[in-house]
């Protein structure tokens, strides 16, 4: 079953078309936002939950190849499919080395569009899952003092506790104590697990 407020967002100047890929989506419980161009794409607002584009490559202003090089470098990650009437071996290779999902050539089966759709959703909501977890790790981050902080990157690069009192000139027991305080704060439950989290934080080079 599709994920409450998916949304596919198609861009195609064929209207009938568009409006067809649009009834495609809604009967399988999809929100579908429709647009005849990129530039009335950009003037919409972003879906607040796992969405992915559908796009032709041939469009009026942008092409589709453009707004997927648009995109890259604006560092939004948004899984394409693209299709298209006209589609030949080098422009397929370029949008696939850009990470599209697929690239359809009309005509094709719906069921092909479909998987390839709810391919591209699984990852964007993989993607929202996995930057909705650095902000809460991030947050509890933030709520250590700045001496825990300093010994969660000494911890996660191996140093006993014993090493890190004689760099700070305190206690193996006050090392001991502010260990237990932080891993209680960041929620790890063992030695490993609180270095992979100083690991997506970047905390240690």
């Amino acid at each position: 079953m599709p994920e409450a407020n998916s949304t596919v967002m198609i861009i195609d100047d064929d209207q009938g078309l568009r409006e067809s890929l649009g009834r495609l989506m809604r009967s399988v419980g999809l929100d579908a936002r429709l647009f005849a161009s990129v530039s009335d794409y950009v003037k919409s607002d972003r879906p607040n939950g796992a969405a992915c584009l559908v796009v032709d490559v041939r469009l009026p202003g942008r092409s589709g190849l453009e707004f997927q090089r648009d995109l890259a470098a604006s560092s939004v990650q948004l899984p394409i499919i693209f299709i298209t009437g006209h589609g030949d071996i080098p422009m397929s290779v370029q949008a696939m080395k850009g990470g599209a999902i697929e690239f359809l050539t009309k005509p094709f089966r719906d069921q092909d569009l479909l998987d390839a759709v709810q391919i591209g959703l699984a990852r964007d909501r993989a993607r929202r899952d996995k930057e909705t977890a650095l902000v809460a790790l991030r947050e509890r981050y933030e709520s250590l003092s700045p001496r825990e902080r300093e010994i969660m990157v000494h911890v996660a690069r191996g140093r006993l506790s014993k090493q890190i009192a004689g760099d700070f000139g305190i206690s193996e027991v006050t090392v001991k104590v502010h260990r237990s305080h932080l891993m209680r704060k960041m929620q790890a439950r063992s030695l490993p697990e609180l270095g992979r989290m100083a690991d997506k934080l970047n905390l240690v080079s």
